[in-house]
């Protein structure tokens, strides 16, 4: 190996550190204290790694802009077949997607103090909204309910005091979707503080 060769492994080295460090702050001090959920804190910091690595060891080719915009038209059109990934998880998703191009890619034209600064900057960003706003994350649970005689106008106070019951969720809102009169049964979104009920999990928008 040659002089060249353990600088390259140095710089990315020292890139590989900065990412992780920038993608712990985002994930696990923001995202992970604020929604307390570690499923997917594992994918946020792999898909951070494999993005780095892949922006950093194909950088010489003159393809730098192109790939990085077609990363995330790739990661735009990901359906995990089992759970289709909340609205706010997809948003920490990209973020650490543009965070990774970002520390691979723009060191090599802009510097480490830039990139510093837009990584200070997105992190801040994201602390606010999740911290010093006090955003209520609004979240969706699928019931399939046996009382349709409920669902009629003018008995909404009684259907949602019945599913607060039977559910042990303070329901913020609530939707009916499919009535199935041969089952006697309704689809019905019921939307919730996550914040407040952090024994519920949140279910998919498509669940029929």
């Amino acid at each position: 190996m040659d002089i060249a060769d353990y600088s390259l492994i140095t710089s990315l080295a020292i890139g590989f550190g900065a990412n992780i460090i920038s993608s712990l702050v985002v994930v696990r001090l923001i995202y992970h204290l604020a929604s307390q959920r570690r499923d997917y804190v594992f994918t946020f910091m792999l898909v951070s790694t494999s993005v780095y690595f892949l922006c950093s060891l194909l950088s010489g080719v003159e393809i730098e802009m192109g790939f990085a915009l077609g990363l995330f038209a790739i990661f735009s059109i990901i359906r995990y077949r089992t759970d289709a990934i909340p609205i706010r998880e997809m948003s920490y998703l990209f973020i650490v997607i543009a965070l990774a191009v970002i520390n691979a890619l723009a060191p090599q034209t802009t510097g480490w103090g830039i990139i510093l600064l837009a990584n200070i900057g997105i992190w801040s960003l994201a602390f606010i909204l999740e911290r010093l706003w006090f955003v209520k994350h609004l979240t969706v649970k699928i019931v399939v309910y046996d009382k349709i005689e409920l669902i009629k106008a003018g008995r909404r106070k009684e259907l949602t005091a019945d599913l607060e019951d039977r559910t042990g969720v303070k329901i913020h809102s609530l939707e009916i979707g499919k009535v199935d009169l041969l089952r006697d049964t309704a689809v019905i979104r019921v939307h919730f503080y996550a914040d407040l009920q952090e024994d519920h999990f949140e279910e998919t928008r498509n669940t029929p």
